[in-house]
């Protein structure tokens, strides 16, 4: 499973390419990874971990337990042969020694190929941890990865500008989780064009951003040199308001919905 898992770690960090960006239109469960696994162009997946909670009846924020979110990890994961990087919260641990041993579990036990890591304290996006605190827990989930011998992708998330805080501050945060490990830089609050170019232009590294309605279309971020858009919970959105419609024109004795009949199997 090592030498697998290491060639679609290997892979997933290929695929983040700037102006060429890897999208990732996030799942929460198996029959979510196997149908967009299987949909043309789709070559790798992400775990949106607000999802994964919610449809769990568990709230975003660690609500799961680290137990709870390995094995949620392993479904989705077991579901799909394309390289996966999970949504792992803040690694489930009150300090860097867990969060390595967690990150060191879920490549051995889920075979994550890629991780999504965040730098706030709570489940909200303020407060964060201190730079150094925040960069050592990257740098612990960097060490858990190569005990398991995995060439781990880290998305390390920098939460300030979402939760109110400078840009300085949130470039020094990007700078310093490069430095410690990470791969690329989850950057939230990067709202329009010019956050955009700027991000790219003062980040030392790739840059992975949300995409949502409103925000910088998809086809301008890969122009501007963008690694990776993923979609969080907008997926899971998306996928309940088809079915909240559909229940409308259903409930009003109105025609079958096209997509009543569309087949899936596990």
């Amino acid at each position: 499973m090592t030498t697998t898992l290491l060639n679609k770690a290997e892979l997933l960090n290929a695929l983040h390419v700037p102006g060429t960006p890897l999208i990732v239109t996030n799942v929460w469960d198996a029959i979510t990874a196997k149908i967009v696994s299987e949909t043309p162009g789709v070559k790798a997946l992400a775990s949106a971990s607000h999802s994964v909670s919610n449809v769990r009846g568990l709230p975003d924020g660690e609500g799961l337990t680290v137990d709870e979110a390995i094995i949620a990890a392993r479904i989705i994961t077991g579901a799909t042969d394309l390289p996966v990087s999970v949504d792992f919260e803040k690694g489930y641990a009150a300090d860097a020694a867990g969060v390595a041993r967690n990150v060191r579990r879920l490549i051995e036990e889920a075979g994550a190929a890629g991780i999504n890591i965040e730098d706030s304290v709570g489940a909200t996006k303020a407060p964060q941890f201190d730079i150094p605190t925040a960069a050592a827990r990257v740098a612990a989930a960097r060490e858990g990865a190569e005990a398991a011998g995995v060439p781990l992708v880290i998305n390390a998330r920098v939460d300030t500008l979402a939760g109110g805080g400078e840009w300085a501050e949130a470039v020094q945060r990007a700078n310093a989780y490069l430095d410690a490990g990470a791969d690329v830089i989850f950057f939230l609050g990067l709202g329009d064009e010019d956050k955009v170019k700027r991000a790219l232009d003062e980040v030392n590294g790739r840059i992975s951003v949300i995409g949502n309605p409103g925000a910088v279309p998809l086809a301008r971020l890969a122009e501007l040199g963008v690694s990776r858009v993923s979609f969080g919970p907008g997926t899971l959105g998306l996928a309940l308001a088809a079915l909240q419609r559909a229940a409308a024109q259903l409930t009003a004795l109105g025609d079958y919905p096209d997509d009543l009949g569309f087949p899936f199997e596990l």
